[in-house]
């Protein structure tokens, strides 16, 4: 029997849902698969799928930027969305590698998109961006400030990946997906609970450490690969699996739902092995998880934007289902969001 989530806390206005309205994806044509990888660095198939799940990833051409991508990703969604660009109040661009510091790759998406009228901002949670954006745009369409939002996870990890590691260098791939949220009424419940959380503690075991002010890129230090990811894999596995599990009890919890209620699970795609153990901490069938990692690798901020529009385009998530989206990147940072679609 399918379960009523629990009302929200009353407001002082009109009480507003949000929906996703349009869905949309995007990635590069080059195909890296793990035998390209091996001509590269001293790795083999074998080595990397039984560790990863990844068998290949898609990296973009020298002149295809993150911008370029979030935009093929948004205009899909737009279209699915029956929108146009004027419609759009807010762009919010999850990404670690923006075109440029400044000004934001919001800017120029938003150009190539032909949305005048948005305000533009880039939001910076790693892997965990997009459902950070997605939660922003909520409050900003509940609050009454914008009516519709454009969100996009864009990546374009190549750039920052050090060729010469093997135990990086074959995770990553590039990419975009994007959503458009919008108040819609009609009893819809759209989005239902989400939550976001951060652990700066942890900072040094998921980032890039050179091309800030703190650490720039020299002549001296050019050759130090700085300003490339850098992991220690298996504290990362350890509190990837603790916190998305977390982040995925406590949504679920404000949703009012338990994980039997949830027809389809759209994980982070960093890894088989996280996604098994977090299926098994919840006591639920890998099958339920919706995971595309093995055609694309891990694309941080745009994993699960890929995921959830390849799996609403797929009919794997249909009208009334509940969904769950858990993420987690540097930073530390993770996210679980519920949504009815």
């Amino acid at each position: 029997m399918k379960r009523t989530p629990r009302s929200s806390p009353q407001s002082t206005k009109p009480q507003r849902t949000v929906s996703i309205i349009g869905t949309g994806s995007y990635v590069p044509e080059r195909i890296l698969s793990n035998a390209d990888l091996s001509k590269i660095v001293e790795t083999d198939d074998e080595w990397i799928t039984s560790r990863t799940g990844i068998k290949q990833r898609r990296i973009a051409a020298d002149d295809e930027f993150t911008s370029d991508m979030g935009a093929k990703a948004a205009r899909a969604a737009m279209e699915q969305a029956g929108i146009s660009g004027d419609e759009i109040d807010l762009i919010l661009v999850a990404t670690a590698t923006p075109d440029m510091v400044f000004p934001a790759t919001a800017c120029f998406i938003q150009t190539k998109i032909g949305a005048r009228k948005a305000a533009c901002l880039d939001i910076s949670a790693a892997c965990a961006g997009f459902l950070f954006a997605v939660e922003i745009a909520q409050q900003f369409i509940m609050s009454h400030t914008y009516d519709t939002v454009l969100v996009i996870g864009a990546e374009k990890l190549s750039s920052i990946t050090d060729w010469t590691n093997r135990n990086t260098c074959v995770l990553f791939g590039d990419g975009a997906g994007a959503a458009i949220l919008r108040h819609r009424g009609g009893g819809t419940h759209g989005l239902i609970s989400t939550h976001i959380a951060s652990d700066g503690n942890y900072a040094d075991i998921l980032w890039m450490p050179g091309g800030g002010c703190k650490t720039p890129i020299t002549r001296e230090n050019a050759d130090d690969h700085l300003q490339t990811i850098k992991m220690s894999g298996k504290e990362v596995y350890k509190q990837a699996v603790n916190s998305m599990l977390d982040a995925a009890k406590i949504a679920l919890d404000k949703a009012g739902l338990t994980i039997d209620d949830i027809a389809c699970v759209i994980p982070h795609q960093a890894n088989i092995r996280i996604i098994e153990a977090i299926a098994g901490r919840l006591k639920i069938s890998v099958d339920k998880f919706f995971v595309n990692l093995d055609c694309y690798g891990n694309t941080s901020a745009a994993a699960v934007a890929i995921a959830l529009d390849q799996a609403n385009r797929s009919g794997r998530i249909k009208v009334g289902d509940y969904v769950l989206m858990v993420v987690f990147g540097g930073g530390l940072t993770w996210a679980g969001s519920v949504i009815e679609w």
